[in-house]
């Protein structure tokens, strides 16, 4: 008989779900968003939950809401009250859950307004401490009506409504709010009241909804006690409007604070900085390069001393040696037309050009290294893709406009650009592994150990940015799980995730990894470096200003790429974390454009600098340098944590810097893969104009 009883139970839920997965061929074109007069207009509830923490959502009839006696009603026979919409991944991964209200809205009704009406049962103690727990906690509610979100508080926390009648705030109610200061003030007891009465009005122009309004009536507050009833009412309304259905969104989006004057400002003074770089660089290029390749050709030209020669000669100063060139990187000359200073003695090479024969050596830990630039060239690439999206989305429909639409995107995105990982770990480790005492050797052990170094590689590519993400994101779904919120991922979708992933994004990082390994890296030359690598390395000298220690110079260089993204940042939190849609994707993509050029150019400062100080390790520096700016972001997400919002608890808590955490990694691997980007184009360039003999 139990068995019997739950297969009921499952064959009823699955008639409600598949009840409302037909809604919009039974009723009005919800996808098309045109009706015709007496089409049913669905009105979906979504979730409720503390306005100060946005991930701690719960389904709507978390609280003891009741449903309306209209012929969706639980008692009648496939009813569509309570069934669940159908979902793309997107949305259940966004966090909503939109389930059928029960209440009948029918399109362009002339009836001057429906009252649809219920009434709850008896409060028990746990029903009246939800409300309670509501009403302190300034807990919120969202609908959907043809796509179109509109929200509504559950309740507020007041003095005694009799006492306040009878002070001069009236019984209109129209001044609680005053009341409940004064009561605060003389430290009067607030009592938990419940919203019972809200007007729905739906606009509509022609045969689409554009405008949907919710309000609550002050008048309508009950107070939550154990044993009483409550009787909700939601009065419908139906409205006529000029406003063109292509338009409907735009109250949603807070031009005043989007498009402000100081986020121009921070575009231009992000601008500012990106010159004020090129300078820089273009001084160290243009100048000092050339006053280096000067000197250099003094030394080894036809009319200069040996190599040999010039190692024997004290090392000069920059002072010094900087005389041997004029401003233009000429070398100067005596009155007899010879080269005059110390250049006509030889001199010793300056300190990059040292480190000709190991600058190209392979770092350390090379397939790590490789795996994670792989992974910086798919979030490159993943990023432009969604940016640029997002930017057409007048052409194929606003992303902010669909639930879960940037977050499809995203995932579309990462699993095709898993071939982009796969050839970029896979090249560079290609380039690189032929310098290694393995890639010098031919045939036995060191042949196997190639391959297994081939294999490693592959297979961090493919596993380090899904295992950083599963180890995060299994933490905060399995609070979500206890606490029971929205946010939690249910299986089917963690497995639909699992296919992708699998199916999708794994042979395409293999086949990438491959294509990379393959590749002809060095075009119609055999060594794909300008310069030999020694078989033994040079020593690094420890005695060197502090401007050559990298340690020094990374810090400034995160600061600076921080500097150019920080007001832009504080946009897309504040789209995060307080209810905003975020719109102006032609700001993210000019400010995402600055970011790498910033990236790329103090990355070449930083190792200018380091080779000048005879230190060939630049492959780890060049990345650091460009991936600090990760943790410039990671500690002003905890500034705004702590001065911008009132989040609290255990679920908004984790999930606030679980998702700060990953993007701060996401972010740091990112500039640091263009970074070293850079960085490589930089050596290649001032190493492939020296000749070594």
């Amino acid at each position: 008989n139990q068995c019997i009883k739950t297969m009921k139970q499952i064959l009823s839920h699955s008639t409600l779900l598949t009840a409302a997965s037909l809604v919009a061929i039974a009723t009005g074109d919800e996808y098309t968003h045109q009706y015709k007069k007496g089409d049913r207009v669905d009105l979906w509830v979504n979730k409720v939950g503390p306005y100060a923490n946005p991930q701690e959502a719960y389904e709507y009839y978390t609280l003891p809401y009741c449903a309306p006696d209209t012929k969706h009603h639980p008692s009648n026979e496939n009813g569509a009250f309570n069934a669940l919409k159908a979902h793309s991944i997107g949305e259940r991964l966004g966090g909503h859950a939109l389930r059928h209200s029960g209440h009948d809205l029918i399109f362009a009704d002339d009836k001057g307004g429906v009252l649809e009406t219920c009434k709850t049962g008896e409060l028990t103690d746990e029903q009246t401490a939800l409300f309670a727990r509501a009403a302190a906690d300034q807990w919120f509610y969202q609908m959907y009506v043809d796509d179109l979100p509109v929200w509504g508080m559950v309740g507020e926390m007041l003095p005694d409504l009799d006492a306040a009648k009878s002070e001069k705030f009236g019984s209109d109610l129209s001044h609680l709010e005053e009341a409940v200061a004064k009561h605060a003030l003389e430290g009067g007891k607030l009592t938990p009241y419940v919203y019972t009465k809200r007007t729905l009005v739906v606009s509509y122009n022609d045969d689409r909804i554009v405008k949907v309004d919710l309000t609550s009536d002050p008048s309508s507050l009950k107070e939550v006690k154990k044993g009483m009833a409550l009787k909700f009412e939601l009065d419908i309304q139906w409205a006529k409007t000029n406003t063109p259905f292509h338009s409907r969104f735009d109250r949603y989006l807070d031009h005043a604070f989007f498009k402000h004057q100081i986020h121009w400002f921070s575009i231009f003074n992000s601008f500012m900085m990106v010159l004020f770089l090129m300078g820089l660089v273009a001084l160290i290029l243009l100048r000092t390069l050339r006053k280096d390749y000067a000197r250099y050709a003094l030394n080894h030209g036809p009319g200069g001393r040996d190599l040999e020669m010039a190692e024997q000669h004290d090392h000069h100063g920059s002072d010094e040696e900087d005389d041997d060139v004029d401003e233009n990187g000429k070398p100067l000359l005596d009155e007899g037309g010879r080269p005059s200073g110390p250049g006509r003695m030889g001199v010793e090479d300056s300190g990059w050009k040292q480190v000709h024969g190991d600058v190209f050596r392979a770092p350390k830990f090379l397939p790590l290294l490789a795996a994670i630039l792989g992974t910086g060239w798919q979030l490159v690439t993943l990023v432009m893709g969604v940016v640029l999206f997002a930017v057409a989305g007048p052409l194929h429909g606003e992303v902010h406009e669909e639930r879960g639409e940037v977050l499809h995107a995203i995932l579309v995105f990462y699993s095709l650009s898993s071939i982009v990982a796969g050839y970029a770990s896979g090249s560079y480790f290609k380039l690189y592994f032929a310098t290694t005492p393995a890639g010098r050797a031919k045939g036995g052990a060191a042949a196997a150990g190639g391959t297994t170094q081939w294999q490693l590689t592959m297979a961090l590519t493919v596993f380090l940015l899904p295992t950083i993400l599963v180890s995060i994101l299994s933490v905060l779904n399995f609070i979500a799980l206890c606490y029971q919120t929205i946010y939690y991922i249910p299986f089917l979708v963690l497995l639909k995730l699992f296919f992708l992933w699998v199916f999708v994004s794994v042979p395409l990082c293999i086949l990438g990894t491959l294509l990379g390994r393959h590749a002809k890296l060095g075009g119609k030359k055999s060594d794909p470096f300008p310069c030999r690598v020694n078989a033994i390395p040079r020593p690094i000298p420890d005695d060197i200003q502090w401007y050559g220690v990298p340690a020094n110079l990374i810090p400034f260089a995160g600061l600076l790429s921080f500097g150019s993204i920080f007001i832009e940042l504080y946009y897309i939190l504040t789209s995060l974390w307080n209810y905003k849609f975020y719109h102006v994707y032609g700001f993210l993509l000019g400010v995402y454009a600055i970011l790498c050029l910033v990236v790329c150019m103090t990355t070449v400062i930083v190792v200018y600098f380091c080779l000048n100080s005879e230190n060939y390790l630049w492959q780890w520096t060049a990345f650091y340098s460009g991936s600090s700016t990760a943790l410039y972001v990671f500690l002003y997400s905890i500034y705004y944590f702590v001065f911008k919002t009132s989040m609290n608890g255990l679920v908004q808590t984790s999930f606030y810097f679980g998702y700060m955490l990953l993007i701060s990694l996401g972010v740091g691997t990112l500039c640091g893969t263009l970074g070293h980007w850079s960085a490589n184009k930089f050596v290649r360039t001032i190493f492939q104009n020296v000749k070594v003999d």
